[in-house]
């Protein structure tokens, strides 16, 4: 009797404290770290498929390195790059911003590129992995962009294979050999074949026929769950449905209801004017808004929003029609004045993120000059449907993908220009380069 009485109470115990301790957080916070030269803004369409799938808003923060470009030699002082423990430290202190402010215990951690980089270096390194439940890594060169010695490129890189860095990260953790850093759980994205730095030859680094030492499953961590998915690009790694889908479901193990994005009843954008190169807020820089035709892309009427960006360089908020389409024009000293196109945003966004051009030399004498561009993947005509002012393929898209950007010198009167990838049209206009004009059509998906 006595110790069925035990048992009962102590059944009633272990009861109660289940009952008590904290339920698994549905939601927990997840950190984005963009990746190299990139901005927070390249994660606004994961963002806001998060979102379309029920995540808090106030959970999903992307980081913005203030130096987002790699030294070439992560040991030696570099103007205006980072080195791979500045990229750490920058990581653990918007980690511990996040979990202060939202209460979380742990966060996950996405990456692409050199953004996994700073993951796994903060999971071993800086305490990361008590902090961190899960971390999803997409298109990082976990083995290098090279892993062999290559004339003109540092052993020193924290992109060299065989190079102190990234043999560091990768040493053994365990008997079995595991790469990764425990109790976390990894996941790593892939391209089968299709990754431009995960490539055998080093075609895409400016060294044709030269042997990289590096496969297309360079990215691939022994330890982790991963995973290849066919046809996709460096960037689609982590930008893409499919990798959004990964993603979601390696974090809550269940699929997501959509990979589109929901439109809103209300948009507000709002982010940030930085200087070439960097995410460093841009002195002096102003931002117009002006509602466009949809067809022509001409103003209708007067600027929507006028500001002068804030000392950090940034802007908003800016209450906007999701129905409709705007040009964002930013002027800054030492720079053209910027005329962003892009299609309506169905969804708010706080990272909507701009750095003006600067004129190369050599398209000075042009009449015009403009850019289409694809921050969330490349142009590969090998696999998709695009054009560029009517010309399809667009200028410099060459296959394979490895390209991001096409540039045309639009002649005669300004007139409408039209950038169309794979259903994605974006309506801008030609602007005279005398008058030290640059239009950038910029795509979101």
């Amino acid at each position: 009797m006595t110790s069925r009485r035990f048992f009962l109470g102590l059944a009633s115990v272990l009861l109660a404290a289940c009952a008590s301790a904290p339920a698994p957080d549905a939601h927990p916070p997840i950190v984005f770290v963009h990746g190299n030269g990139d901005t927070a803004g390249i994660w606004h369409t994961t963002i806001w498929r998060f979102e379309s799938n029920g995540w808090p808003r106030d959970r999903l923060h992307a980081i913005d390195l203030p130096l987002p470009g790699a030294r070439d030699d992560d040991t030696r002082e570099q103007a205006g790059r980072s080195s791979t423990a500045d990229h750490m430290a920058f990581l653990k202190s918007e980690v511990e911003e996040v979990l202060a402010r939202t209460g979380a215990r742990q966060v996950v951690l996405a990456g692409n590129s050199r953004g996994g980089n700073a993951i796994r270096n903060y999971v071993l390194n800086g305490g990361g992995d008590k902090t961190v439940s899960h971390a999803i890594l997409g298109g990082t060169p976990n083995h290098g962009v090279w892993a062999v010695p290559i004339e003109g490129f540092s052993n020193n890189s924290e992109f060299a294979g065989h190079g102190p860095f990234l043999t560091g990260l990768n040493r053994a953790k365990n008997a079995a050999g595991d790469e990764v850093t425990g109790p976390v759980k990894w996941l790593t994205i892939r391209s089968t074949n299709n990754d431009k730095f995960a490539q055998p030859d080093g075609l895409w680094i400016g060294k044709r026929g030269v042997a990289t030492g590096v496969t297309a499953a360079g990215p691939e961590l022994k330890g982790a769950t991963n995973i290849a998915i066919p046809r996709i690009d460096h960037r689609e790694t982590s930008f893409s449905p499919a990798a959004f889908a990964a993603t979601y479901r390696f974090i809550t193990g269940r699929d997501p209801g959509r990979t589109d994005v929901a439109p809103e009843e209300r948009v507000v954008l709002s982010g940030k004017v930085s200087g070439a190169g960097t995410n460093i807020g841009l002195a002096g820089a102003r931002l117009d808004i002006f509602a466009i035709d949809a067809v022509t892309g001409e103003r209708k009427g007067g600027a929507v929003y006028t500001r002068a960006v804030a000392a950090d360089g940034r802007w908003g908020p800016f209450t906007a029609d999701r129905e409709a389409r705007y040009e964002f024009a930013v002027t800054a000293p030492g720079y053209a004045t910027t005329h962003f196109y892009r299609s309506p945003f169905p969804r708010s966004s706080d990272i909507v993120n701009m750095r003006p051009e600067r004129v190369p030399e050599a398209d000075k004498n042009a009449p015009a000059l403009a850019l289409m561009t694809r921050p969330r993947g490349y142009l590969d005509p090998l696999r998709d449907k695009m054009a560029f002012d009517g010309q399809s393929p667009p200028p410099g898209a060459v296959n394979g993908a490895g390209v991001s950007t096409s540039r045309i010198k639009p002649a005669g009167l300004p007139r409408a220009l039209v950038a169309e990838f794979n259903g994605e049209r974006v309506v801008g206009r030609s602007w005279p380069l005398a008058d030290n004009h640059v239009s950038v059509l910029e795509l979101h998906y």
